[in-house]
């Protein structure tokens, strides 16, 4: 890529694309994003050998990679010393994916890289699940963006730390709970960090221009909406609402289709210009349990 940085897409979110191992393309990452040094990046490859150049790969955690990749899986593992420092925010561990999007495995298949691609949005603002997106947040900042129509997924990876002997989840995303259940047993979570080594373990996050309330179910969402005079937005799931300035995730409540909504239904809302959005949360399970780490993350002040 020549140190300079490219928006590509993957089935969960459009990342901002950079050689991993040219140092001068990381730091215009992060200069890109306005990201703090301190929230390491997702090194992206196309194979699972690719994964043994870049890390060293424990049987258990090759296992995840068999089982569930390509796919919305990262796996944090001990780190080779091509991977520089900054790339990892001077962590010993990466974290590592083999992305399902064609687009972006062709491009690592042709280009031989291995590309650091955090999210292709400001940091702490909503994640972009179509090329537009990218574009109206960071524009001319970037060298360009790939459009391989929105994403499938629509919320960032799972994230699962296999450096040490117990796994650790990090970061709730696109794979369930359950499907890593079936493979590791039950695990642990942490998903919040002061000195993260994995993206997305920030309290606050995900910001859409709006102040975020949370409301367990649809009848406090309801009351609050009509005894509220002000300009608010309605994020919810089910049966359809007659309210204005609202989006329905998934009127059959299926968990897969609201999390390929949540981006959008966040960034819609946010341009309607409300003060506030009220969102009904999702059951907690499956990838419910996703949707809301993203929301309370974004209604974290």
């Amino acid at each position: 890529m020549d140190g300079h940085i490219v928006a590509l897409p993957t089935e969960t979110v459009y990342g901002l694309g950079a050689d991993a191992t040219n140092k001068e393309a990381v730091a215009n990452v992060f200069k890109a994003k306005n990201r703090p040094s301190f929230d390491p990046l997702i090194v992206h490859v196309p194979t699972l050998k690719a994964v043994q150049e870049v890390a060293v790969l424990s049987k258990r955690a090759e296992q995840l990679f068999l089982a569930f990749s390509p796919g919305p899986l990262t796996v944090v593992l001990p780190k080779r010393k091509c991977i520089p420092d900054l790339v990892t925010s001077g962590h010993s561990t990466v974290a590592v994916r083999i992305p399902a999007h064609p687009i972006m495995l062709q491009v690592l298949q042709a280009s031989g890289l291995y590309i650091a691609a955090p999210s292709a949005n400001p940091f702490g603002f909503t994640s972009p699940t179509t090329a537009q997106h990218v574009l109206d947040q960071l524009g001319t900042a970037i060298s360009g963006v790939v459009d391989g129509g929105p994403c499938t997924v629509g919320i960032e990876s799972t994230i699962v730390d296999m450096s040490t002997d117990v796994p650790k989840v990090l970061r709730l995303g696109g794979m369930a709970l359950e499907q890593l259940e079936q493979i590791l047993g039950p695990v642990e979570t942490q998903l919040s960090s002061s000195n993260p080594n994995a993206p997305g373990m920030l309290s606050s996050h995900y910001n859409p221009g709006a102040t975020i309330e949370l409301y367990p179910d649809r009848e406090a969402l309801v009351a609050a909406v009509s005894s509220n005079n002000d300009a608010i937005g309605v994020l919810y799931w089910g049966e359809p609402l007659p309210i204005a300035n609202s989006f329905n995730l998934s009127p059959k409540c299926v968990d897969t289709e609201a999390a390929s909504n949540l981006f959008m239904g966040l960034r819609e809302l946010g341009k309607s210009k409300v003060t506030k959005i009220y969102a009904h949360l999702f059951p907690e399970k499956g990838l419910g349990r996703a949707i809301n780490d993203r929301l309370q993350r974004a209604a974290n002040k």
